[in-house]
């Protein structure tokens, strides 16, 4: 284990750090980070590129599966993280045999017992006696309102948040909502060992131009409202279209409607319920894109419209910021944390406030204009190396401090 001593520098990031006098072994889930990611797989994959980064000097375990909520067989085959520190942990040919070794009592040395292992998944493990547990948590939405997932998946969810209540050394929280809703239901948990640390946007360059999706070849640059997410219950799709098809009859100018996301869960329907508001024609579903697409849509919307329902953070309303789409998103949650005062925040179940605000935007360039130029503005304020850095400093407390919890190895003696 690592040997630390304090220090009163701080460093790069704008940190106070500890002093490293030997190199860490960092543990790291990468299991959702592949291909088809999502919310979850892109904040664990881009606070990894950053630390990779800026902190070469570690030794970086990575491991394509972790534990059997979460499994991909092709990871890591398609985008393998490179640097010199970097090795792979063991991989897994079926959720059984992932299952197997990550409740093991060996896991630990079987892995090179790091110093720190590093959950993203919502899966978390309870027997490790050296290394230190950090847990990523995201939201707990599913226990919210139960229509918006389904029983399988919130059951896996909440076994894996409340095992971290009991086993984790310390927990990432993505925001301060999310650390204050976890505190709330785990009032038990040291609310000295939960760090809130903020996701950022997945693209490098706020410059970039992007690429039309096919799917937009006949639609005019500037003449479309945006919607960014799994069209999922939680991301409250359906009530969108609801407000855009009253919208229309009210006489909104007749942008269409671009929802850009994979289909998710219960949502089997959807196109019905296009055809029953009479908008079909004016939805474009573009289904999942690419990020070259999505920067596009983002540069080239006229406004972005985000109602989800409840959010750990709400990455499609910072990263179209970063672009400068005028936004109009949730009033709940974490989503006024990533908006501050530069979009226009609505209840998003109130049907008649976001039909006004649609009108009123869609006839008030100006407006639109000048919301354009404070969401750059507010996106500058979330950084991946200052996100890396806060890691870091966790990571090196964590392990200078004592565990958590005294746990009981296999044959009954306590660690």
């Amino acid at each position: 284990m690592p040997i630390f001593i304090i220090s009163n520098a701080k460093g790069t990031t704008g940190y106070h750090r500890l002093a490293v006098i030997r190199h860490m072994h960092i543990g790291f889930d990468i299991s959702q980070t592949g291909p088809t990611k999502a919310g979850c797989g892109y904040f664990a994959h881009a606070l990894l590129k950053a630390m990779l980064e800026l902190f070469p000097e570690h030794r970086y375990s990575l491991f394509p599966s972790f534990g059997d909520f979460y499994f991909d067989i092709f990871m890591p085959i398609l985008k393998p993280y490179k640097g010199r520190g970097v090795r792979y942990g063991p991989r897994h040919f079926s959720r059984e045999t992932a299952r197997v070794f990550w409740t093991g009592f060996d896991t630990e040395a079987a892995i090179g017992k790091p110093d720190i292992i590093h959950s993203n998944n919502f899966w978390c493990p309870v027997q490790l006696t050296s290394s230190r547990l950090i847990y990523t948590f995201y939201d707990m939405g599913f226990i919210i309102n139960s229509s918006w997932t389904t029983e399988a998946n919130r059951l896996g969810c909440f076994d894996g948040v409340f095992r971290s209540a009991i086993a984790a050394d310390w927990v990432v929280a993505i925001s301060e909502a999310t650390r204050a809703h976890y505190l709330k239901l785990f009032p038990h948990f040291p609310k000295e060992r939960i760090r809130v640390i903020y996701p950022c946007s997945r693209f490098a360059d706020s410059n970039a131009k992007g690429k039309r999706p096919k799917a937009l070849d006949n639609v005019v640059s500037g003449g479309f409202w945006l919607n960014v997410g799994t069209i999922e219950p939680r991301k409250n799709q359906r009530f969108l279209t609801e407000a855009y098809a009253r919208y229309l009859t009210r006489g909104g100018k007749t942008y269409p409607l671009v929802l850009a996301g994979g289909k998710g869960w219960l949502m089997e329907d959807f196109q019905q319920h296009l055809q029953y508001l009479g908008i079909s024609d004016h939805v474009i579903m573009t289904g999942y894109i690419s990020d070259e697409e999505l920067i596009w849509l983002y540069r080239n919307c006229y406004a972005n419209l985000y109602p989800s329902l409840f959010e750990g953070f709400g990455l499609p309303v910072l990263e179209g910021m970063q672009f400068g789409a005028a936004t109009i998103a949730s009033n709940t949650s974490s989503i006024p944390e990533v908006a501050g005062n530069a979009a226009i925040l609505l209840d998003p179940e109130n049907t008649d406030a976001w039909i006004q605000a649609m009108l009123n935007l869609s006839a008030q360039t100006e407006t639109c204009c000048g919301m354009r130029t404070a969401s750059r503005e507010r996106s500058a304020l979330f950084d991946w190396k200052h996100s890396a850095g806060s890691l870091l400093a966790l990571y090196e407390e964590a392990v200078a401090s004592p565990k958590r919890i005294t746990r009981i190895d296999k044959k009954g003696k306590h660690d």
